[in-house]
């Protein structure tokens, strides 16, 4: 493939996975009749199961076996995995609970964290823009904390634990997919009792609601799965500088769902720590494409 093509693929294949990730909240609300909980465990075991043949096609089952063999490995994966799971919950949450609003916030500020944590623990060293960005951003969220009287916990937690997690899995240097089919293994076994417990105590949605109920929840796998596996294609296809433009999609999505299809009320308050941010996004882009 030429570098042409090879730049047009990885265009698509990243411009899809964001814009995947921005419309999710969609998917949420058809299964907003499910419990948040519920939910999560189906995305989990249905994700191993979509996982599982996805690592046999790539030739990475060697790869996924020799990972249990190193206990610090399997030790940092079980703390992803909480991140991670910690992560899909609250966005559910939100999402059923009318704060996409505050779930596209997390995501615009996530970019900002991954620069902090990259200087706290990774020794990178900060550049001028990169702590006037962070300055920046770090206003608006006390703006916002300060017009409500109460702290923009969600969005704050998801930034959070995105980053952690990104910072952790890039620590390991694990394939994504087996890396995410380890996680969701991690969890499966303590969720199927879970969903047996739901059936045996007549709870449970799945098998009891209606079909469609039943075909989104084991479809939780791709929406999971998927648009991940397009982001590593577009990562190693594409320069960074342009999946950073690219990452904008997502949150810009939410946003536009949360204010013009779903009806949340966007304040003046929120409007202003927004603006905020979208102008902390502004000076890391720039700077990112100066470098």
């Amino acid at each position: 493939m030429d570098k042409k093509n090879e730049s047009l693929s990885g265009l698509l294949a990243g411009g899809s996975a964001f814009l995947i990730w921005g419309l999710v909240p969609i998917y949420w609300k058809m299964l907003s009749h499910v419990p948040a909980l519920e939910t999560i465990i189906h995305r989990i075991v249905w994700s191993f199961v979509f996982l599982l043949p996805v690592i046999l096609f790539q030739g990475k089952f060697k790869e996924f076996i020799n990972t249990f063999k190193s206990f610090k490995t399997i030790k940092w994966l079980f703390v992803t995995t909480l991140l991670v799971a910690s992560n899909w919950f609250l966005f559910i949450w939100a999402v059923n609970n009318d704060l996409i609003l505050q779930a596209s916030l997390g995501y615009y500020i996530n970019p900002l964290v991954n620069v902090l944590f990259g200087f706290l623990f990774l020794q990178e060293r900060l550049r001028k823009f990169q702590i006037v960005a962070v300055i920046i951003a770090a206003t608006g969220v006390l703006y916002l904390t300060y017009q409500y009287g109460s702290f923009p916990y969600i969005a704050i937690i998801l930034a959070v634990t995105f980053g952690l997690y990104g910072l952790i899995r890039k620590k390991l240097n694990l394939n994504s997919a087996v890396g995410l089919a380890i996680e969701t293994l991690i969890l499966t076994i303590p969720g199927l009792i879970y969903l047996v417990w739901l059936e045996n105590t007549g709870t449970a949605t799945f098998l009891h609601a209606d079909y469609i109920t039943d075909i989104f929840l084991i479809c939780t796998a791709l929406v999971t799965a998927l648009p991940l596996l397009l982001f590593n294609i577009g990562v190693r296809r594409l320069r960074l500088a342009t999946i950073g433009f690219l990452q904008y999609i997502g949150p810009s999505m939410m946003l536009i769902l949360a204010v013009f299809v779903y009806g949340e009320p966007l304040s003046m308050h929120q409007l202003i720590a927004f603006i905020f941010i979208w102008t902390a996004l502004a000076v890391y882009t720039v700077d990112s494409i100066r470098r």
